[in-house]
């Protein structure tokens, strides 16, 4: 599981998850990506479920970029324990995702092996996704 090395506070606040994402929207690193389509928290688990997933698939084959990062604590209380006393210990990471946000980038394998690699990826995730594929400037099909 990932998590920071350090973050400024021990716990935030919950927040809420409005608009669309305004940065990383466009494929940076790879040929093929996966695209939030709904805005959600994925935890850190989720993250490293989908990596493996697409790593099994490809067979070690090709590179595949992570570009989201889980970077908010999430606190929850103990089993049984009565109202008050106070906010809970940090429970998990996780990232904060909005509609736009690629989440994943992939190259170096056909798009046939991206495609399957990242639906299954996609089913590790609690939100709706899709592949996208990067135009090359001036190529015509």
């Amino acid at each position: 599981m990932l998590l920071p090395k350090k973050t400024k506070y021990r716990k935030q606040m919950k927040g809420r998850i409005k608009g669309v994402a305004s940065r990383g929207t466009e494929i940076a690193f790879g040929q093929y990506g996966l695209k939030a389509e709904e805005a959600e928290r994925i935890t850190s688990r989720q993250i490293e479920a989908a990596r493996h997933a697409m790593t099994r698939y490809v067979k070690r084959g090709g590179k595949i970029w992570i570009r989201i990062f889980q970077d908010t604590p999430i606190t929850k209380k103990p089993a049984e324990v009565r109202m008050g006393s106070g906010k809970g210990s940090v429970d998990h990471y996780a990232a904060k995702v909005r509609p736009g946000r690629i989440m994943f980038e992939m190259e170096g394998v056909t798009e046939e092996i991206a495609r399957e690699a990242m639906r299954l990826a996609a089913h590790k995730l609690p939100i709706k996704t899709r592949f996208i594929v990067r135009e090359i400037p001036g190529e015509v099909e």
